[in-house]
């Protein structure tokens, strides 16, 4: 097995931070951005802790103002995608992969035994896979 396999056999939780960017819902776009910039992330999971109600992107942003959606009225839930796409902590890289490419999504919610526990996104998978490939080269 070469490392770029063994990568897609590393389990998801393993690349998922420690903290969860979170917005409220009546959060506005102003207030959305700021947030997506001071935690350097590419995406919000919108609502209370235990019940996450969507996740706002950096492309919903960008979706609302090629759509002149003023700024200081528009929500986070009024933008946001609220057909979460889950995962387990347990499944792999690559089954994550998979999922991300057939529901067209680049984050994903990861949950341990019902709660979520964090969120992957396109970018760490591609860190993962590129990661493994400079160390199979190495």
């Amino acid at each position: 097995m070469t490392e770029v396999e063994g990568a897609g056999a590393l389990p998801v939780a393993a690349l998922t931070a420690d903290t969860i960017a979170r917005i409220r819902p009546d959060a506005t776009l102003f207030e959305v951005a700021d947030a997506l910039v001071a935690a350097d992330v590419g995406a919000l999971v919108v609502g209370e802790e235990a019940r996450p109600v969507g996740v706002v992107s950096e492309r919903d942003l960008a979706a609302a103002v090629a759509a002149r959606r003023p700024f200081e009225s528009t929500t986070a839930l009024d933008v946001a995608t609220r057909e979460l796409v889950w995962c387990d902590e347990s499944a792999t890289v690559a089954e994550v992969a998979e999922e991300m490419c057939e529901r067209y999504v680049r984050h994903v919610l990861v949950q341990r035994g019902g709660e979520l526990i964090g969120v992957v996104s396109a970018r760490d998978l591609l860190g993962a896979y590129a990661a493994a490939d400079m160390d199979d080269e190495a």
